[in-house]
């Protein structure tokens, strides 16, 4: 019997890219691309409640912009150097919920996310100088320090590669391939597998409570090829992307 179900679905208007979560905010923000509009759009969910803070945010540059990070209540864009190039340029500094501008700075760029906010450099210097910066004021707050400037440690769970036949239960479904994609938490089983139709691959998840699935869901239909891991996890919040267009997150 099917007793768990989704409490945020959400459908978007393009593919989502990139997914950052805010955990001083329970936040999670989205990156979503039209590829036929040339058009990003960002989007802002309240985790504990399951609120749409936001989902159209856009900026003047329609295409070539992209998520940095997310801390402390704030989303850092980045637009493109060029359209045929990975470099980064400028900084945009949003407020989670209201999707407010709280800053911006286009001769900046960001390097990476420490525990005590954004380490950026001015793209005009040379040789480069990492600074921390003010997350919400983008302020020069002092030179960048490796040894207190550390890295902060993500609380997300991503599932483990695992052979069908090390599952330790039997498997809803028979899967395609030598690989399914499994995690366990709070005594559920959570797994994610292939099948093939004899045309074309699906990808499906299932939660388990010993032998029985409590959920299960078809995460992506008529596929080419196999996808990667169909869900994260973190702290209690199961997220799944549903045919790369879609949102959905289960309290287990």
């Amino acid at each position: 019997m099917l007793i768990k179900q989704p409490y945020i679905t959400i459908p978007f208007n393009g593919e989502i890219w990139r997914l950052e979560i805010d955990e001083a905010t329970a936040t999670l923000l989205l990156e979503v691309r039209s590829e036929s509009e040339k058009l990003v759009c960002f989007a802002s969910v309240d985790l504990q409640s399951g609120k749409l803070n936001f989902s159209d945010y856009t900026t003047p540059e329609r295409w070539l912009t992209g998520m940095e990070t997310a801390h402390n209540g704030v989303l850092l864009l980045h637009h493109y150097l060029s359209e045929k190039g990975p470099v980064h340029k400028g900084i945009v500094a949003v407020d989670v919920t209201t999707a407010g501008i709280l800053w911006s700075n286009y001769n900046l760029a960001f390097d990476h996310l420490s525990v005590n906010g954004p380490v950026v450099y001015n793209t005009q210097l040379l040789p480069k100088k990492l600074y921390l910066a003010g997350i919400k004021t983008g302020e020069n707050i002092r030179p960048y320090n490796p040894v207190i400037d550390e890295e902060p440690v993500k609380n997300i769970a991503v599932p483990h590669m695992l052979a069908p036949d090390q599952f330790p239960a039997e498997l809803p479904a028979a899967p395609y391939g030598n690989m399914i994609h499994y995690l366990e938490h709070n005594n559920y089983r959570i797994v994610s597998l292939h099948t093939h139709n004899g045309k074309t691959l699906n990808q499906h998840l299932y939660i388990m409570d010993g032998p029985d699935v409590v959920y299960e869901d078809l995460l992506n239909t008529d596929i080419q090829k196999m996808q990667p891991e169909a869900f994260v996890l973190h702290k209690n919040w199961l997220i799944c992307l549903k045919n790369k267009t879609g949102l959905l997150v289960l309290d287990i």
